[in-house]
């Protein structure tokens, strides 16, 4: 049993010492990219006291953005990295409550929202990476801003007021270098951010499709929630 575990600990090391060879000069690190991210979600009621408005949401899919990354090696086995984002998604499917002449009666919006995450990781390189190949799990804190957008007729809102959070988030991904200095990069992360958000319409009195509304609530609370599977797809230049 001895020798078993001494000769898995010296291929773990050999591996290990070939994975960490390959950038031994070469500190910094910078990726550009694009971010899948699978759904996300619009709380439009957060404050209300009863359960089922607080929790009815309305659900985004599918939102692509850019990202950039930069990474500094600590060590042979431990990078830290500074990312960001810009999503900006918006879907039709919402319907609001409006009165039309003397009748309240519901209709279409378009709702999204911009979300910017800032988040700083620590990245741990995997022992089993290969020259070619290398393999990270990953984790730490983000720092998380949002406003809600809304599109209704011939108006739209403006933020009032946006409450960033800080949250924990946790990757694992893999590296392909086509040369010493140039890779290619895929990265998949968890997190789940929820930030409130107040806006305001910056007309009550709207031109829908040809017929005058009017606006019930000029200002309202919302949440944004990005709990989502995230999806990195990069290239990284590494000097």
């Amino acid at each position: 049993m001895k020798k078993l575990i001494i000769k898995i600990l010296s291929v773990l090391t050999i591996l290990s010492a070939s994975a960490f060879s390959q950038n031994h000069n070469k500190d910094f690190n910078i990726s550009i990219g694009s971010v899948y991210i699978t759904s996300a979600a619009l709380f439009l009621n957060p404050n209300s006291s009863d359960i089922f408005l607080r929790n009815q949401s309305f659900e985004l899919k599918d939102i692509f953005s850019p990202a950039l990354e930069i990474r500094y090696r600590l060590s042979d086995a431990v990078e830290i990295g500074l990312s960001t984002e810009y999503n900006r998604t918006s879907q039709k499917g919402n319907f609001l409550t409006v009165l039309a002449g003397s009748q309240i009666i519901q209709l279409e919006s378009e709702d999204g929202f911009i979300f910017i995450p800032v988040e700083l990781s620590v990245y741990h390189i995997m022992p089993f990476s290969t020259e070619s190949f290398k393999f990270n799990m990953a984790g730490g804190l983000g720092y998380y801003h949002a406003i809600h957008t809304r599109k209704f007729g011939d108006t739209d809102i403006s933020n009032l007021e946006t409450k960033p959070v800080i949250g924990i988030q946790v990757s694992a991904g893999m590296e392909y270098l086509f040369t010493q200095n140039i890779g290619i990069r895929l990265q998949m992360k968890f997190r789940a951010p929820e930030i409130k958000v107040k806006s305001r319409y910056n007309n009550t009195t709207v031109n829908y499709k040809g017929n005058t509304i009017t606006i019930l609530q000029d200002t309202f609370d919302s949440k944004v929630s990005v709990n989502g599977a995230v999806f990195m797809l990069g290239v990284s230049y590494s000097f």
